[in-house]
């Protein structure tokens, strides 16, 4: 049983911690434009956009996987994974060049018009990948509701075998205009954590619980959301927030998880960072913003003003963050590890 009151009472202090401010540690190491990625296996070897990118650290590379786009007509994305090597962080050179196979397309009616800001993680020893699916509905005027819902692939056979689509209850189910910002976590339980966004103009950070049975899956199927709690409000210089990546461990029960929040003024899109515990309650909260857009290659492109991290991951003492700027470029970023922690164990809540 999910302890609202909790959930109430956590949120509470957490929108209390947090200020209009920002302190930005993100050391930006790494920008992979589309002019640096080549696709292997399409005919139209350099994507229009990349950008949106998860992470995974395998040895000494980094296996990114980046939303891309060919064409700017419907926007309609898929993912291409290619490797970065470690040692070729802190160097800009454009001269480097990525080859990239593309390992996850549109194909059935909850992704049609878009595989959308993939992120990775690891559950059980295999690779799970959760998407923003571009439903059919997405560009039918008639629909109002399920633009987009979330969607989960499994590695297997070195390949990515979508398993599941999850849906609201039926009596909620007809109010939710899009489900994004998606991924699995497994704690004590496994859980989703996604955000809602409601006919009523509303959007919702959300946590619920799914059934396990998702991670060994045989067939595509939809799965019903039981109950679901709201983990965190907007605070008042806030129009929403939003996960953005996957949970990191970081201590003996605890995981580091970055937030984006949209704000109110130029809709600018900035990041903060929590804890959590094995429960998906929040221990921790940095009071102030982490990281905002502040090089031209963030503040400028196809949605000013945003850095959107998708994935992240430990390395030598170091926090990698993979992020999209501007809906244009990958960026890769460093923070030191120890420093994070220190802000965030200074700021405790539960």
């Amino acid at each position: 049983m999910i302890r609202r009151e909790v959930w109430e009472e956590i949120n509470a202090k957490v929108k209390e911690k947090r200020t209009f401010d920002t302190v930005d540690l993100v050391k930006r190491v790494k920008i992979i434009s589309p002019s640096n990625i080549r696709i292997t296996n399409y005919p139209l070897k350099q994507p229009t956009t990349a950008f949106n990118a998860s992470m995974k650290v395998n040895g000494d590379v980094i296996k990114m996987f980046a939303r891309i786009t060919v064409g700017y007509y419907t926007y309609t994305s898929a993912v291409v994974e290619f490797d970065v090597p470690i040692d070729k962080l802190n160097r800009f050179e454009d001269s480097d060049i990525y080859e990239a196979e593309m390992t996850l397309i549109p194909d059935n009616r909850y992704d049609l018009w878009g595989v959308e800001d993939p992120r990775v993680n690891e559950i059980e020893g295999k690779l799970y990948i959760t998407y923003v699916g571009r439903t059919i509905n997405y560009f039918d005027e008639e629909k109002k509701t399920e633009k987009t819902l979330p969607v989960v692939a499994v590695k297997e056979d070195k390949k990515w075998k979508k398993i599941a689509t999850f849906v609201m209850p039926d009596e909620i189910r007809s109010l939710v205009i899009s489900d994004k910002n998606a991924f699995m976590f497994k704690g004590k339980e496994l859980m989703l954590f996604h955000r809602l966004h409601m006919l009523n103009g509303k959007f919702y950070l959300s946590v619920c619980k799914i059934p396990e049975s998702v991670l060994n899956s045989d067939t595509f199927k939809e799965i019903i959301i039981g109950e679901n709690v709201t983990a965190l409000e907007p605070a008042e210089f806030e129009i929403k927030v939003g996960w953005a990546t996957p949970p990191i461990k970081v201590g003996e029960d605890e995981y580091l998880v970055f937030i984006h929040g949209e704000g109110k003024e130029l809709r600018t899109y900035r990041v903060f960072a929590v804890l959590m515990n094995s429960e998906g309650l929040f221990t921790a909260v940095t009071p102030f913003y982490i990281m905002e857009p502040r090089e031209i290659y963030e503040v400028y492109g196809d949605r000013p003003f945003v850095v959107f991290p998708c994935g992240s991951d430990l390395y030598d003492g170091k926090i990698y963050i993979s992020y999209g700027a501007a809906d244009s470029t990958i960026g890769i970023g460093e923070i030191e590890l120890e420093h994070l922690l220190d802000i965030l164990d200074k700021n405790r809540i539960y």
